[in-house]
């Protein structure tokens, strides 16, 4: 019987821990190299400013709450909590209108709906949570496993027709599948007629990444139905709740993490990986798992002598795009006040301030020629309302992330434009709840360059590559890297936001590495036969 040996996780970001703590949850023994001081990655917490609890990367945690990997690794009892973002959304008012309040309850929302746009808005929005819940129920199942074809499918197929918009009882199923192909704009455009309520889901939809006039963004959209059966989560004392639980899930489990030392290359060695690193570490696995940006796997596999002409094709092929967008984390006086809507109602979850798709359209177009957006589009997050040990006593925190902000300037650098860029940011918000500026004390910016910079987040996207149709499911990052292998170097495997179901804080793609690695190495336990 073969032994083999160690298994060694590169990187610590999410689902880089997650898969760590599945394979020594099953018994093996399990080091995490993190180049970085702070573990987790995008999910991470740090003292930005006196008293206040800040996160790097991800704010709301919506797609782990519903992979069951929180109850399978009993992360609660290692100290994880969430409260539920209920409401889970607002959107302000216009000109005096009322603003829509997504409560987890589907009824309490389409009374605000009802309210803001009329009863045929409410009606169609009652209608849409039935259709699209248990369509996204079964994509975000698709979503748990590896990256192929048939449980896609299978989530699809399952279906019944004639929830289908315009399927006239068709039974083929050709009519959903047309749906969850269209732009999340047309699917919008066929439900809803009052804009302001097609902008807030837009917007929603959009936080993946693409505009809404992609094809295959529908599902995107649908993912707002989910929220009411479980909304988004925000894990107590911060984003980084969740991976200093993990973190501590593997120690306790005989797993070790190593802060402070890259990964400097890759070599494979007879049956196994040479691993080095900064620190002068030279160690030996069968099984190695990088939960690394997919362009630094492969820069660390160049460094290893792997096929260079081979990686100058992935590399080529591989789109990360012009970059998201950018965030200010601010310390405040006071939460924002929405005209017409009470604390409660706006602060506890996504604050949607677009009310017009033209804006988010106009600034994925100016995005993509290099250019700052005419008007940034704000999503706002108070969670300090939720939580307040997360800032000190008389103040609060806010994050205000906004799409779509390039990577790369057609005109000047970052340096030249954050700090104008970030008042900008400010006074969208400040538009829609007036005084709002005046409670700023303090800011910390993230220019894409920044956040690159401090979490090698490449282009500064922080889905790592471009969510777009051709780079998802059973294509993400490509064809030949979609099942999380590397062709050519077994004992190799990828997770992270790079591959299968993409950025987010999900952790299905580490408990599906964890799931690979564990079955190839039962494998190599097995008595060989004479």
């Amino acid at each position: 019987m073969t032994a083999p040996g160690p298994v060694l996780v590169v990187g610590s970001g999410h689902n880089a821990l997650v898969a760590a703590c599945y394979l020594a949850r099953a018994g093996e023994q399990v080091e995490v190299l993190e180049r970085d001081t702070v573990l987790g990655g995008a999910v991470s917490t740090v003292e930005r400013f006196p008293g206040h609890r800040v996160d790097r990367g991800s704010s709301a945690h919506i797609m782990i709450r519903h992979t069951g990997i929180i109850e399978e690794l009993a992360l609660e009892q290692f100290g994880l909590r969430y409260i539920d973002c209920d409401p889970w959304a607002f959107a302000p008012g216009v000109d005096g209108s009322a603003p829509l309040v997504f409560h987890r309850d589907p009824a309490r929302t389409c009374a605000s709906i009802e309210a803001a746009c009329g009863a045929r808005e409410a009606d169609a929005y009652r209608r849409f949570v039935e259709v699209w819940g248990p369509r996204s129920a079964r994509v975000m199942r698709a979503f748990g496993g590896r990256a192929a074809a048939g449980p896609l499918l299978r989530s699809i197929s399952g279906l019944d027709p004639r929830g289908a918009e315009g399927s006239r009882g068709r039974t083929d199923g050709s009519a959903i599948s047309r749906e969850f192909l269209q732009s999340g704009d047309a699917l919008l455009d066929s439900w809803f007629r009052d804009e302001r309520l097609r902008a807030a889901l837009a917007w929603f939809g959009a936080q993946s990444g693409p505009p809404m006039s992609e094809p295959g963004t529908a599902s995107m959209v649908g993912f707002a139905a989910l929220m009411h059966t479980l909304p988004p989560g925000r894990a107590v004392g911060g984003s980084g709740a969740l991976s200093a639980a993990l973190v501590a899930r593997l120690r306790a489990d005989g797993g070790t993490v190593t802060a402070d030392d890259a990964v400097t290359a890759l070599r494979r060695e007879r049956d196994g990986w040479r691993v080095r690193t900064a620190s002068g570490r030279n160690l030996f696995a069968r099984t190695v798992i990088a939960g690394t940006h997919i362009l630094t796997t492969l820069d660390l596999l160049q460094a290893g002598g792997f096929d260079a002409g081979l990686l100058a094709d992935w590399r080529r092929r591989i789109r990360v795009g012009p970059g998201i967008g950018m965030v200010v984390r601010a310390a405040t006086s006071a939460l924002p006040h929405y005209p017409g809507a009470t604390i409660d109602e706006s602060a506890r979850g996504l604050q949607l301030l677009a009310t017009d798709r033209r804006q988010l359209r106009l600034a994925h177009g100016a995005a993509l020629a290099g250019d700052l957006p005419p008007r940034p589009v704000v999503l706002a997050m108070s969670f300090s309302a939720l939580d307040p040990s997360i800032a000190p006593a008389g103040e609060h925190q806010l994050t205000l992330w906004s799409q779509w902000h390039p990577y790369r300037l057609a005109e000047g650098a970052w340096p030249e434009h954050a700090e104008r860029e970030a008042d900008r940011i400010v006074a969208e918000v400040d538009s829609h709840a007036p005084g709002f500026a005046d409670t700023v004390l303090r800011r910390h910016i993230q220019t894409p360059v920044d956040l690159e910079r401090e979490m090698d987040l490449r282009g500064g996207n922080v889905m790592h590559v471009e969510m777009s149709l051709d780079q998802m499911f059973f294509w993400r990052p490509l064809p030949e890297l979609a099942d999380q292998r590397v062709p050519g170097a077994p004992g190799l495997y990828l997770t992270g936001a790079s591959t299968h179901p993409g950025g987010g804080v999900s952790g299905a793609s580490g408990r599906t590495a964890a799931r690979l690695a564990l079955r190839d190495r039962r494998r190599i336990r097995l008595p060989r036969r004479r």
